[in-house]
């Protein structure tokens, strides 16, 4: 899912009597940034929450829980004189993950614009959450959750915004022009049953999961004879 597999280290008491260190660890979320996650600067305004489902030795193996976009980042594209667009949508994956998707976008200056504000009108605004709507709903219904991530976690364009935003812009350009379109947060409602063997494949398998799976068998082993006397 992310290209940094070891991502740190967590506490926990030693198994003591009744208490087991793998009962304090399982269901535990930690959180960072994306930056350190993808090894990419650009992105590291992305908040990403893991959560331990399940354990073996000495490894936590995560999956993904909730992403969210830190304060400064959305502070610094709130503006005066442009209008600020926001909606959400639940929407459930391929793989049985209710998932919901949160978008905020703003108005941008026209081409040649002589006007001070760049207000949308309601109407506009009624149109643009539409679409919004209309294209997360789409994007997350054909996909399972890796997938999803993958998506809202993407740097498709230079402000490193992801390809839902991308997309979102691109067919609200003949509404209104909009900048600074992101998806800033996703949240999972609801999760299917839990499944060690889809987890161990969302890992790479057992061998990425830290087990020691023995060296591979020669084909051409040949058994030998059997002796007449020892």
């Amino acid at each position: 899912m992310f290209d940094v597999r070891q991502v740190g280290k967590t506490l926990v008491n030693r198994t003591q009597g009744l208490r087991n260190a793998n009962d304090s660890l399982q269901g535990r979320v930690v959180e960072m940034s994306l930056g350190d996650l993808s090894k990419d600067e650009s992105r590291a305004f992305r908040k990403i929450q893991l959560k331990v489902d399940e354990i073996q030795g000495k490894n936590c193996l995560t999956n993904f829980y909730r992403m969210d976009m830190t304060t400064d980042k959305l502070r610094s594209m709130v503006k005066k004189w442009q209008t600020l667009i926001e909606a959400f949508v639940d929407v459930k994956t391929t793989d049985g993950y209710l998932v919901r998707l949160f978008a905020i976008s703003f108005t941008a200056r026209r081409r040649n614009q002589i006007k001070k504000t760049t207000y949308a009108q309601s109407s506009q605004i009624r149109q643009i959450r539409k679409k919004m709507f209309d294209i997360m709903t789409e994007e997350a219904a054909a996909c399972d959750l890796k997938e999803l991530v993958a998506k809202v976690t993407s740097s498709a364009s230079q402000s490193a915004q992801d390809a839902i935003a991308v997309r979102i812009e691109k067919a609200c350009q003949g509404i209104y022009p909009l900048q600074n379109t992101y998806v800033r947060k996703v949240k999972i409602l609801k999760a299917p049953k839990f499944d060690v063997s889809a987890l161990l494949a969302l890992h790479g398998g057992a061998a990425a999961a830290g087990e020691d799976v023995g060296s591979k068998a020669a084909k051409d082993f040949v058994e030998p004879p059997i002796l007449a006397s020892v």
